[in-house]
């Protein structure tokens, strides 16, 4: 049996229902809480529930998605944060080493 094949235009963007209303919406409004951590409840059926905490991991960094847009995985983003601190002059960086 064959997979149903998507019938809609991918270069045409997907366009925003009516029924939605972003007006008073706000653009990252949780993004600090949730670098802080949050915590997932699953609650059973049998009444039985789940509870984990959820932190991201120590030195984690997430990129805006414009910039994910250049850096498809993290070698690349290592890649050329390396080719930039080359660029750093050398007192600089045992500078930045001393106060670390």
């Amino acid at each position: 049996m064959k997979r149903a094949v998507n019938k809609r235009n991918k270069n045409k963007p997907e366009e925003m229902r009516a029924e939605y209303d972003f007006t008073n919406g706000v653009r990252g409004k949780h993004y600090r809480n949730m670098q802080a951590g949050y915590t997932i409840m699953v609650h059973r059926a049998d009444g039985t529930t789940i509870v984990k905490q959820v932190k991201p991991p120590r030195g984690a960094v997430l990129l805006a998605p414009d910039v994910q847009a250049f850096f498809p995985d993290a070698e690349t983003v290592n890649t050329t944060l390396r080719s930039l601190i080359r660029l750093v002059p050398h007192k600089r960086r045992t500078n930045l080493k001393q106060k670390a």
